[in-house]
């Protein structure tokens, strides 16, 4: 590990020289490749440079232990290597982390799609209470939400809705909500006070950028027709609604929210180009399986992931065995204590597999 921590240290030494030479400044292409590279490495060359610090200032603290008689300066002395001895120890865990390979993904806006399940009305609306959930989660972290495209049912619910989210870093946070979400809870049309189950599934997709997915006009089929609102009544008379369809993997994406043909069209293309890398993206992983399998999950959407529970004020993730009896500010955003155990539960086990 520290001949590799070396090696990242010495490259970024002499991308710092490079970024200042007149001659890649002049090539903006090279500049600007060198200029990221630069910035990607001076978070674990920092902690390296700190884990040296440490290392040397435990060295010096033996040899002054090992100097000083027994009294005050020598307990003095022993605490501050203790200190230093539980500093080099998270230094090594942290630098660990650092040169785990990453996700190429989590750093890009996510594109998030859930769709009521079992439930009738009842799983419309609890899709309501998810896309209120993540949206909140979204203004808490200071990133931007723009809805793609949503159908309604009459009493406030969602059928399905696609919506995307703005924010660095937003798919690192967001990727392990992938799956079935289960609500437990007396619907509004239930006279009898029973308690129902209903569901809703998330699909969390990295948004695509025209690099990841390369896509042949020729392979689609472009449809346009009239939008219609709620119940199907008809919202306009002109042709602004798209339907794309890509013909070799038969996908099917349709926009009609706005009055725009082609903001729909742009909307549609930007839901099927996510939807095309997260099915390459899924293959590859299917075929690294044996390899590798996160214990958070597949992200497959029929894996029931979690459960709130609204008699109890509880939320529950399977997953990782996570109990919270806060339901409430967990619909309302607060999400960090969930996310932040998933993915040191990812991490925990990617180190593991990594020894």
């Amino acid at each position: 590990m520290l001949d590799k921590l070396a090696a990242l240290e010495e490259k970024y030494e002499e991308l710092g020289n490079l970024i200042a030479d007149p001659e890649i400044i002049a090539d903006l292409g090279r500049w600007q490749q060198y200029v990221k590279t630069h910035s990607e490495l001076a978070g674990v060359v920092s902690a390296y440079r700190d884990y040296k610090k440490t290392a040397k200032e435990i060295q010096e603290a033996k040899e002054l232990l090992n100097e000083e008689p027994d009294g005050e300066m020598r307990e003095m002395a022993q605490a501050e290597l203790d200190e230093l001895v539980k500093k080099k120890s998270e230094l090594e865990l942290k630098l660990k982390l650092l040169l785990l390979p990453k996700d190429p993904n989590d750093e890009k806006n996510v594109i998030v799609e859930i769709r009521a399940g079992t439930g009738g009305e009842e799983a419309a609306l609890f899709a309501a209470d998810l896309f209120r959930m993540y949206s909140r989660f979204a203004e808490r972290q200071g990133w931007k939400t723009e809805v793609l495209g949503a159908n309604y049912t009459d009493i406030g619910g969602f059928k399905e809705i696609i919506f995307l989210i703005e924010g660095r870093g937003a798919y690192s946070r967001l990727k392990f909500e992938s799956g079935a979400h289960r609500v437990q809870r007396i619907p509004t049309t239930e006279s009898g006070g029973r308690i129902h189950t209903s569901a809703a599934t998330v699909a969390v997709l990295p948004e695509a950028e025209e690099v990841d997915v390369e896509i042949s006009q020729n392979d689609l089929r472009i449809d346009v027709f009239c939008a219609s609102g709620h119940g199907g009544q008809s919202v306009n008379t002109t042709q602004s609604a798209v339907r794309i369809t890509h013909i070799p993997t038969g996908m099917v994406v349709s926009m009609q929210d706005e009055k725009s043909q082609h903001k729909n069209k742009d909307k549609a293309m930007k839901v099927l180009m996510a939807r095309l890398l997260d099915r390459a993206e899924s293959e590859h992983l299917q075929k690294m399986a044996s390899t590798r399998k996160s214990m958070v999950g597949t992200g497959d959407r029929s894996e029931r992931i979690r459960t709130y529970n609204f008699p109890q004020n509880r939320v529950t993730d399977h997953r990782v065995g996570l109990t919270l009896h806060r339901l409430d500010g967990v619909l309302e955003g607060d999400l960090f204590e969930i996310i932040d155990t998933l993915i040191t539960t990812d991490q925990a086990e990617r180190l593991k597999q990594a020894d």
